[in-house]
């Protein structure tokens, strides 16, 4: 909740930059769009209000989404508590004892600011509801008080705009004694209501045009973009950019709207249709129905339609090409920067993956997972087929934590950093809270323990770039890469679902990342737990602890045993106790009971 708020105010500031930019364009190519593309335009950035509030698959733009990290994260760097747990697999044959060890990190204590703040929002929307609603109740009492049109010149004349308009659709026509100026509404059955002091100083001319004037809004679906401006003005009550973008959205609703009966006319007729406006300029009104369409405006609003139809000559089609090339050129700009609104994309938290195609099966292990939230992921390499629990689990994005050194170490093999004949890296003396990372390490005692420093030392000679490009070219989660080397996969801005971690072993295992042989042979050397003739278990496990508490446990690897090669990942998430032994007693149950590994 408080992660959404902060990154909808900070969608909120980008949106407010992007009206700015609208009103520019608009006003610096004034004279080459036509009144009916200036008000398309703003139709772009009602699309791009809805992006913050809908799931938006992952575009690139990684900096950004970075920051936006770091933003959330806090500092992730510190270390506090420690934690030391063995992992007893009970693995027969030749096993490796493996320790999960961890540090806690630290993260901010979750502020109050963010459910205040949503609060705020939705009380703000529940307010705005309940106006709407005030106005549709005042709205359906004027529709029940409306008599059908009793004057049959006024009837008369209106028939003749339907078909002059081609308008087939029943229409129906009343008056009323509440309203100002005329207006048409109704999103599925609408009706045009006209003030009876209009009626009574029948004028054919002025009434045509007007009734022209609210023919034209039911024929562009007027009534259908209104009810999505209101919703954006509920939805975004409380940014006054948008507040005047939609003003400025009516008002050249209204305009476009002139101009498609100015369209219509000769041009001796144009002067006669702005002195109508002029003429009833006093009369006219905004309507206090937000719901509803016409010819009503402020006075500001009339004076700016008034010039325009002073100024008005017919598009040439030089000039509406042009308008249609602004409206794209436009349009792809705006798309462009839509990752940027999405509050979804900013985390990437979700991973968006294709199930169109493979044998997939979904079962239900939560009886396995006892208090914890956790999902469980098995591929069947030889039978193409997977096995999945908690589908929503499944495809969320977590921190690694420590299984993401089985990559930290395949990536300083591939730089030479260590080697498989040579990868012992010198403990520099500095005492940790675990008595086996206070020595000298390789590769197999660093994994075996899990030492955090031997794998920090890789990165600081790999560097931030180096291991960008690593992460980019095996599709490691999020790929995302903030604050200090020391933490980012620890709780912090690396993310990882568990069906990408089962996907990443699988292409680790055929060395689909076209990496040296011998570095992945080395790597899987390091990860073996136990070998006998039943076959060969290779796991990793991690456990994420925030302040002093284990809140994300994993265990992940692969099987090979005569009947095939399965590969897994078991993450589970909880307050207290998530840890990656207790992810992995869980995952050898089920293996257990599935007849994949005794």
């Amino acid at each position: 909740m408080a992660e959404f708020m902060i990154r909808f105010l900070i969608d909120n500031i980008l949106i407010s930059c992007i009206i700015g930019m609208l009103l520019i364009i608009k006003r610096l190519l004034k004279n080459h769009l036509t009144s009916r593309v200036q008000y398309h335009l703003w139709f772009l950035l009602l699309g791009l209000l809805a992006v913050p509030l809908i799931p938006f698959q992952r575009i690139g733009f990684p900096q950004l989404f970075a920051w936006i990290s770091r933003l959330r994260n806090g500092s992730a760097s510190g270390t506090g508590n420690a934690a030391e747990g063995f992992v007893d697999l009970n693995l027969s044959g030749t096993a490796t004892p493996m320790n999960d060890l961890t540090l806690s990190v630290s993260r901010l204590a979750p502020s109050i600011m963010g459910p205040i703040l949503f609060g705020a929002w939705l009380t703000g929307i529940l307010a705005m509801i309940l106006l709407a609603v005030r106005s549709q109740q005042r709205l359906n009492t004027l529709k029940k008080s409306a008599l059908p049109l009793q004057n049959r010149e006024v009837r008369r004349l209106y028939n003749d705009c339907l078909a002059e308009l081609h308008i087939r659709a029943d229409i129906p026509i009343y008056s009323t004694a509440f309203l100002k100026s005329p207006v048409i509404i109704g999103l599925f059955r609408p009706g045009i209501y006209m003030p009876i002091h209009l009626i009574s100083d029948y004028r054919a001319k002025d009434m045509r045009y007007m009734l022209l004037h609210e023919l034209q809004h039911y024929k562009h679906k007027d009534a259908l973009a209104n009810s999505v401006m209101n919703l954006a003005g509920i939805l975004y009550w409380f940014n006054p950019a948008v507040w005047h973008a939609l003003k400025e959205m009516r008002c050249d609703k209204e305009v476009a709207c002139d101009t498609s009966v100015l369209k219509m006319l000769e041009p001796d007729c144009y002067e006669d249709y702005g002195c109508t406006l002029i003429n009833f300029a006093e009369k006219i009104s905004l309507s206090p129905f937000p719901f509803a369409v016409g010819l009503s405006g402020s006075k500001k609003q009339i004076e700016r339609r008034i010039a325009n139809i002073a100024m008005y000559e017919k598009p040439t089609l030089y000039k509406r090409f042009r308008g249609a090339i602004v409206f794209l050129l436009t349009a792809a700009l705006l798309s462009g920067l839509a990752p940027f609104l999405s509050t979804y994309a900013a985390e990437e938290s979700r991973f968006q993956w294709e199930t169109s195609s493979g044998n997939i099966a979904y079962t239900d292990l939560s009886s396995y997972f006892g208090e914890y939230e956790g999902a469980f992921v098995l591929y069947d390499l030889k039978n193409d087929a997977w096995k999945i629990s908690n589908m929503e689990q499944a495809t969320l994005r977590v921190a690694p934590n420590s299984t993401y050194k089985i990559y930290d170490a395949l990536f300083g093999l591939e730089e030479s950093i260590i080697t498989p004949a040579s990868s012992s890296i010198q403990w520099n003396h500095e005492i940790y809270p675990f008595e086996a990372w206070n020595a000298d390490q390789t590769l197999q005692s660093a994994m075996s323990n899990s030492v955090n420093w031997y794998f920090q030392a890789i990165d600081r000679q790999l560097g931030a770039s180096s291991l960008h490009s690593y992460l980019q070219k095996i599709e490691y989660g999020n790929e995302m890469i903030s604050g200090d080397l020391s933490s980012y996969w620890l709780e912090s801005s690396l993310k990882i679902s568990p069906i990408e971690q089962v996907e990443l072993l699988t292409k680790f295992y055929k060395n689909q990342f076209d990496f040296d042989p011998e570095n992945i042979n080395a790597v899987k050397d390091s990860i073996r737990l136990s070998s006998s003739e039943t076959g060969t278990f290779y796991g990793k496990t991690g456990t994420g602890r925030i302040n002093g508490q284990d809140v994300n446990g994993w265990f992940i690897g692969f099987i090979e045993t005569a009947g095939g090669t399965y590969f897994f990942a078991t993450n589970i998430q909880n307050d207290v106790n998530a840890t990656g032994s207790n992810a992995a007693e869980i995952t050898l149950t089920i293996l257990s009971d599935r007849n994949i590994w005794k």
